[in-house]
């Protein structure tokens, strides 16, 4: 998928930090006079101008949220299996490319941390730990993520944070982090974390607080309050999300992500165009 569908796409979207200064070299007619060393013209005698070459390597980091509702899921897989498929595509993208790439798995806490580096074999190393770690925390504190985001990884970095974003709110946290690095936001939900099914009665369990229940769902006020509240939640982390000034990604466990993805791509391309 990496090498046939997102060919190209990732390497136009993630152009590097900017310019790498390479070497100084004589003036030749018709070069920038902008570009004049003029502190080795002075010694020379001659005019030289500085060389720059586009920086490529990036650093890419991949906050993936491991809480309790990540092991949620009605359309096929688990909302953390969409996670961990999400999480190696990007890696494998990043690898390809030649940049860095680095893990932090958060919950209620931080579970695990990955420094970020290059190489296939490393890679391979933050896939197995997407795919195969056990979390100890139940909860969701996105806040603890950013904030230890930005006390480890100190110069810029593309950030994918992968998450439901059932937590608190994070909003100023993520406004911090976004003026540091280049952060992306993806949203994974559950069809039926939209709309709840009529399906008789059922004994739902919470994964974050462990609290269980019996909800009555042929009851259809129960299931228009239910649809309403999922509504609002949806609408308030959408307006958040705006505010903190990041780019979105939805992801639905019942969708093809590939999709989403293109229209991110599609939209960064544009947007760097104009």
């Amino acid at each position: 998928m990496v090498t046939d569908v997102f060919a190209g796409q990732y390497h136009s979207v993630f152009k590097g930090r900017g310019m790498e200064f390479e070497e100084v070299r004589q003036y030749q007619p018709g070069d920038e006079i902008r570009s004049i060393d003029w502190n080795v013209t002075a010694r020379t005698g001659h005019p030289y101008i500085k060389k720059f070459v586009e920086e490529r390597q990036l650093t890419v980091m991949l906050l993936m949220d491991a809480s309790g509702s990540s092991y949620f899921g009605t359309a096929g897989q688990l909302k953390s299996e969409l996670v961990a498929e999400l999480c190696s595509v990007l890696a494998f993208s990043a690898t390809k490319n030649n940049d860095r790439i680095g893990l932090i798995i958060f919950s209620d806490r931080i579970e695990k941390f990955i420094p970020p580096r290059k190489g296939l074999r490393h890679v391979l190393r933050v896939i197995r730990e997407v795919l195969y770690h056990t979390p100890q925390g139940k909860g969701t504190d996105i806040e603890l993520a950013l904030e230890y985001l930005n006390g480890v990884i100190r110069k810029k970095a593309v950030c994918f944070l992968i998450s439901d974003f059932y937590g608190c709110d994070f909003k100023q946290r993520l406004k911090i982090a976004n003026k540091r690095h280049d952060m992306v936001a993806m949203t994974v939900t559950d069809p039926h974390e939209i709309e709840l099914p009529n399906a008789g009665i059922l004994k739902l369990h919470d994964a974050e607080t462990r609290e269980e229940f019996y909800v009555d769902t042929t009851n259809s006020d129960i299931r228009k309050i239910f649809n309403a509240n999922s509504k609002k939640l949806r609408q308030e982390r959408s307006y958040l999300l705006r505010q903190a000034g990041v780019d979105t990604i939805d992801i639905r466990t019942d969708e093809p992500y590939t999709k989403a993805l293109f229209r991110f791509f599609k939209k960064r391309e544009r947007r760097a165009r104009i």
